[in-house]
C-alpha cells in the first residue's frame, strides 16, 4: 500500500540508466533556472524609485541611468558565468571556481554565501508571490504564512516527481509572463510612439516635496543597490550544468544568453515605462500593476499581467530547487557536508537536498510571519559575495591558464568583481540594521560547520583506512561450521574487516556483499578485495534504481532458497559506532534499517534470520 502510494506521489522508480533521458532541453531549463532572475524584474524597478522618491518626485528620472548601469553589470556577470560554464561543466558555479582558483576558505565562504541565499530565495519569493495573492484577495491575508507554507510544499512534491516533469510543470507559467511583459513593453512603445498613451496625472500617487531628504552619493548607491535585486538567480544556470541535456556546457551557455538577454531587455523595458509615464511607488499598488494598468487601460490583458507576475513569483522559488541540491551534493562529495545529500533519489532526484532546503525555507517563513518586507534585507548579500569570489576566481584562471584573449577576459572578470563588491558592501551598509547582520553572522557560521564536518570525516578516514596494517593468515576459523553468513559491506574498511573475521570464525561458508550504486566506490572495493579478502568472495549487486536493501533482499531469499535445508543464512553486519550521538547525523543508516528489517523477516518455516552486529568504535579525538 505504502509502495503503491508513493508512486502516485512521485511516480515510478527511474533507472541510473534513464538520467540523461531526464536531463532538461534548453526551453525547459529556460523556465527551470532562470524564474527566479525573470521575477526580479517584477520589482527591481519598484526598489530604484522607493529610493529615489525620498529625494523628490524629481529625481525619479534617474533610474533610467541607475537601471543602465545594473544592466551593464548584468551583462559582465552573465559573461563571467558563461566563460564559467564552459570551464566547469559539473557544475558549482562560485563554490567551484572560487574553491580552485583562490583556496579552500573563498570557495567555503561562496559556498555558504550561495546556499544562504538560495533558502532565502525561497522564502522571498513564495511571501511575494502570495503577498500579490492576497492583495487582489484580501481575506487570505490571515491565512499567509499558510499559503506560503502550502507554496513551498507543492514546489517541494514537483521537483521529487524529478527535473523533467518540474520543468515541465513551470515551463507555462516562466512563459506566460514573458510573454505578457514583453507585450506590455512593446505595446506601450507603440502607443507613446503613436500619441495614444498618456499618465494619468490624478491616479498618481502623492508626495510632499518638503518630506524630501537631500540627494547624496550613499542615497544613490542605496537605489543602485536595491535595483541590483535584478541580479539575483542569474549563478542558477552554471549551477545546474548537469541537468542539461548533452552537450550540457552549449545548452547551458545559450539558455544563460537567452535568460541574460531577457533579463536586461524585461528590466530597461518596464524602468523606461515607469519614468516616461511618470509612475511613483505606491503602499496600494505596484509599479508593474500601474504600468499595466496604463498601457492594457485595465481589461484581461491586465489580469493576465497580475496572476502571471503572482505565478512568475511563487515559481522563482524553483531555481533554489535545482541549485540548491546541487549545490550541496557537491559539498557533501568534498566531505563539507554530511554524505546523504550526494544520493539520488527514486525520480533521480536529490531528495534529501530537497527536504533540506523545504524545511530550512519553511522555518524563514513562519519566524518572519511571512512578511516580504522583513525578510528582503537578508536577501542580496549572500549573492553579490558569491559573484565577487567567483568573479575574482575567474581572474586567477585566466592568469593561470593564458589562453587566447585572457588579458581581456581577466580585464571583465575584474571589473565584474569589483563592481559586485562594491555592491555588496552598499548593500550590507544600508541594510545592515535592518537585519543583514543575520547574514553577516550566518556565512561564517556556515563555514565553521563545513570545515568541522570535514575534520570529522578525515578522523572517521583514518581510524577506518588500512593503512598501516599487514595482511595475516585467520587461523582461528572453523572449516567444519556449518552456518552459511551473508556479509553486506559498503567498503573495505577496518569495521568491514572486523566483521569478516568475525564471520570467517563462525563459519568457513562466507560471502560478502555489495550493491553497486556508485561504480567508482565498486572499483575500488574490488581492487582492495584482491589483498583483503581472505578468500571471501565477493558478490557485486545490481541496483539500476540506486536502492540498497532491495538487492540485499533480494540475494539473501535466493541464498535460502538454494540450500533450503541449511535454514535462513545468518547475517554479519559491520557498523562502525561513532564516538558521539550527533556524529550519527553524518552517516547513511543503511545498517541500522536492514537490521530493523531482518529482525521482522520469517522465513517459510516461521522461524527468523539471525542477525549480527559488529561494532567497530571509533575514538574521540
Amino acid at each position: 500500500m505504502f509502495t503503491d502510494l508513493r508512486r502516485i506521489l512521485f511516480g515510478d522508480p527511474l533507472p541510473t540508466a534513464s538520467e540523461t533521458e531526464q536531463r532538461l532541453t534548453k526551453i525547459k531549463a529556460l523556465a527551470v533556472f532562470s524564474s527566479d532572475a525573470l521575477s526580479s524584474v517584477a520589482y527591481a524597478t519598484e526598489e530604484i524609485l522607493l529610493v529615489l522618491v525620498l529625494a523628490g518626485t524629481g529625481y525619479l528620472y534617474l533610474s533610467i541611468p541607475i537601471a543602465l548601469a545594473i544592466a551593464a553589470l548584468a551583462i559582465i556577470v552573465a559573461i563571467s558565468y558563461y566563460q564559467t560554464v564552459h570551464g566547469y561543466p559539473s557544475g558549482g558555479g562560485a563554490y567551484v571556481v572560487a574553491e580552485e582558483n583562490l583556496g579552500k576558505w573563498p570557495g567555503l565562504i561562496a559556498a555558504a554565501a550561495l546556499l544562504n541565499d538560495y533558502v532565502l530565495t525561497v522564502a522571498v519569493s513564495m511571501t511575494a508571490g502570495i503577498a500579490a495573492i492576497t492583495s487582489a484577495f484580501p481575506s487570505l491575508f490571515s491565512y499567509r504564512v499558510e499559503l506560503c507554507v502550502l507554496g513551498v510544499v507543492l514546489i517541494t512534491w514537483a521537483n521529487l516527481r524529478g527535473v523533467k516533469e518540474s520543468g515541465t510543470i513551470f515551463a507555462i507559467p516562466t512563459y506566460c509572463f514573458i510573454i505578457i511583459l514583453l507585450a506590455l513593453i512593446a505595446v506601450g512603445v507603440f502607443r507613446l510612439t503613436t500619441g495614444s498613451l498618456s499618465p494619468d496625472a490624478g491616479q498618481l500617487a502623492v508626495f510632499t516635496e518638503n518630506d524630501a531628504e537631500p540627494l547624496t552619493l550613499f542615497l544613490l548607491m542605496r537605489a543602485f543597490a536595491s535595483g541590483c535585486t535584478a541580479l539575483t538567480g542569474i549563478e542558477a544556470v552554471s549551477n545546474g550544468v548537469p541537468a542539461f541535456k548533452k552537450p550540457e556546457a552549449r545548452n547551458a551557455g545559450i539558455t544563460l544568453i537567452a535568460m541574460a538577454v531577457l533579463l536586461t531587455t524585461t528590466f530597461l523595458g518596464t524602468t523606461f515605462l515607469a519614468n516616461v509615464l511618470q509612475v511613483i511607488p505606491s503602499e496600494n499598488e505596484t509599479v508593474v500593476s500601474q504600468i499595466g494598468r496604463y498601457v492594457f487601460d485595465g481589461g484581461l490583458p491586465y489580469l493576465f499581467l497580475q496572476f502571471a507576475t503572482s505565478f512568475i513569483l511563487v515559481l522563482a522559488a524553483n531555481t533554489s530547487f535545482n541549485g540548491f541540491p546541487r549545490l550541496a551534493a557537491i559539498l557533501a562529495q568534498a566531505r563539507y557536508l554530511p554524505n546523504q545529500l550526494t544520493s539520488l533519489g527514486d525520480r533521480l532526484a536529490f531528495n534529501n537536498g530537497i527536504f533540506a532546503l523545504a524545511v530550512s525555507s519553511v522555518a524563514l517563513i513562519v519566524i518572519f510571519g511571512g512578511d516580504t518586507h522583513r525578510l528582503i534585507p537578508l536577501y542580496a548579500v549572500g549573492v553579490f559575495l558569491s559573484f565577487t569570489l567567483s568573479q575574482a576566481g575567474m581572474v586567477r584562471h585566466w592568469q593561470k591558464e593564458r589562453g587566447n584573449n585572457w588579458q581581456w577576459k581577466a580585464a571583465i572578470n575584474s571589473l565584474g568583481a569589483a563592481a559586485t563588491g562594491i555592491v555588496m558592501l552598499v548593500i550590507l551598509a544600508a541594510k545592515f540594521i535592518h537585519g543583514a547582520w543575520i547574514v553577516a553572522l550566518l556565512i561564517p557560521l556556515f563555514v565553521w560547520i563545513f570545515h568541522t564536518i570535514k575534520h570529522y570525516y578525515a578522523l572517521v578516514a583514518r581510524q577506518l583506512s588500512l593503512e598501516g596494517l599487514e595482511p595475516e593468515a585467520w587461523d582461528d576459523v572453523d572449516p567444519q561450521a556449518r552456518h552459511k553468513i551473508v556479509v553486506p559491506v559498503s567498503g573495505m574498511h577496518r569495521g568491514s574487516l572486523a566483521a569478516l573475521h568475525f564471520a570467517r570464525v563462525m563459519s568457513a561458508d562466507v560471502t560478502a556483499v555489495m550493491v553497486d550504486v556508485e561504480p567508482e566506490r565498486t572499483a575500488r572495493v574490488r581492487e582492495k578485495w584482491q589483498v583483503w579478502g581472505h578468500g571471501v568472495p565477493l558478490v557485486v549487486l545490481e541496483s539500476p534504481y540506486r536502492s540498497v536493501i532491495q538487492p540485499l533482499l533480494a540475494y539473501l531469499e535466493e541464498a535460502d532458497q538454494r540450500e533450503p535445508e541449511r535454514g535462513l543464512a545468518v547475517v554479519v553486519l559491520p557498523e562502525f559506532v561513532p564516538p558521539h550521538w550527533w556524529n550519527h547525523l553524518f552517516h547513511n543508516q543503511t545498517a541500522i534499517l536492514f537490521k530493523a528489517i531482518l529482525t521482522y523477516q520469517r522465513g517459510k518455516t516461521g522461524k527468523g534470520r539471525v542477525v549480527i552486529n559488529v561494532p567497530y568504535h571509533l575514538e574521540r579525538r
